[in-house]
């Protein structure tokens, strides 16, 4: 192999400025800047409002729900063990398996 290639390496160049940031964006359409969800408004988002920036409520929502109400972790799955009520049903199964 001989030579290199032409810009190599250029995108590993940090942008510095946010003007860099909306020259590279502008052309990408409307993806920036991105606003977080918990920074809007109550009409703009379901998770925004409230006096200070927090989500107020479960993040996970059904996989049936209508469009609009599908923000956050959307049908999530249990990752850790169980916990509460949950946990002596799941017990009283396996001690009568």
């Amino acid at each position: 192999m001989i030579g290199q290639v032409a810009g190599g390496g250029r995108t590993e160049k940090p942008m510095l400025k946010a003007g860099n940031a909306y020259h590279k964006y502008k052309v990408k359409c409307n993806c920036w800047p991105k606003v977080r969800d918990v920074a809007m408004n109550p009409v703009e988002h379901p998770l925004g409002g409230g006096n200070h920036q927090h989500i107020g409520h479960a993040n996970t929502v059904r996989r049936d729900a209508p469009p609009g109400q599908k923000v956050g972790l959307i049908a999530t799955r249990r990752t850790s063990r169980l916990h509460g009520q949950a946990a002596t049903a799941a017990a009283k199964t396996d001690k009568s398996a």
